[in-house]
């Protein structure tokens, strides 16, 4: 077919629009702090935010994708062998996972569960949480709506240990 004989489009019909996000993060809020990591350069900040005991809070800022899931797995291993025996991971300032970040958790597990440790994840997006269930991974790791409710649960003497 040549332009000419073509058809022509409707009028008035649109192609679907295709959003990836949703509204803007709130200035000062973690997904703000991570969107703001990501547009600088795609970096994955993994820090120890708190330390109580042998249970280290782990403070995971930025997306986790292919680029990054590397970094995940290799900042949780280095964390926990550098002396913590639980690592509960703060995914409150993580606005996107994909499959390349679960294999990430899944091999940081496995090293860290090798020698009597344990991940466990708090403020995890329902989109993250919905991966999770799909994939069965939520029976590897505990997951809790926040940091004082995984420390709260770690500390209670009903938690294997």
């Amino acid at each position: 077919m040549t332009e000419g004989t073509r058809p022509a489009r409707r009028p008035g019909r649109r192609a679907p629009e295709v959003r990836c996000r949703t509204a803007a993060p709130a200035a000062g809020s973690p997904a703000a702090r991570a969107a703001r990591v990501h547009a600088a350069g795609g970096a994955l900040e993994v820090a120890i935010t708190r330390v109580r005991g042998d249970t280290a809070v782990v403070a995971v800022t930025g997306e986790i994708d292919l680029r990054t899931s590397d970094v995940l797995r290799a900042r949780l291993v280095e964390l926990h062998a550098a002396g913590p025996r639980r690592l509960v991971a703060d995914f409150a300032g993580v606005p996107f996972c994909d499959a390349a970040g679960l294999g990430a958790l899944v091999a940081a597990h496995n090293q860290i569960a090798a020698s009597g440790g344990e991940i466990v994840l708090v403020g995890v997006r329902p989109a993250q949480l919905r991966l999770l269930r799909i994939t069965g991974l939520q029976r590897l790791f505990a997951v809790h709506a926040d940091v004082d409710g995984a420390l709260a649960a770690l500390d209670s003497p009903t938690t294997s240990g």
